[in-house]
């Protein structure tokens, strides 16, 4: 019975491993075992861990002199604090991931297309 069961537990990893394999280099969303969930770029695979470039939000410093107050919205002053998004390589072992999606973007479909002249 041990041994059904340490079968399939390495089935389960072969298949994720596999699965990472094809979704190398793609915007994914995992799924860990405690579930927690992340949005990443699976850069490496190797037998026991995956390495993922995960996304991260950040906001532009003020500088020193600036208080931290500032409104901008209805006639305020200076200019709103930029967003950018950076990503940090992360590992995380084979075994702690619990599921694999790739994140679906939409197209837009393009701008009706009437020729001209129009009657």
């Amino acid at each position: 019975m041990n041994t059904e069961n340490n079968v399939e537990y390495h089935n389960d990893l072969r298949n994720l491993h596999d699965e990472c394999q094809r979704l190398m280099n793609h915007h994914v969303t995992l799924s860990m075992a405690d579930g927690s969930a992340m949005e990443g770029i699976i850069e490496n695979v190797d037998r026991d861990h995956i390495d993922v470039l995960v996304g991260e939000e950040v906001m532009e410093r003020d500088s020193e002199n600036e208080s931290d107050n500032r409104q901008f919205y209805g006639g305020g002053y200076g200019r709103p604090r930029r967003s950018f998004r950076r990503f940090r390589r992360r590992r995380f072992p084979l075994a702690s991931l619990a599921a694999l999606a790739l994140l679906p973007y939409i197209v837009p479909t393009p701008y009706p297309y009437y020729p001209y002249p129009y009657y």
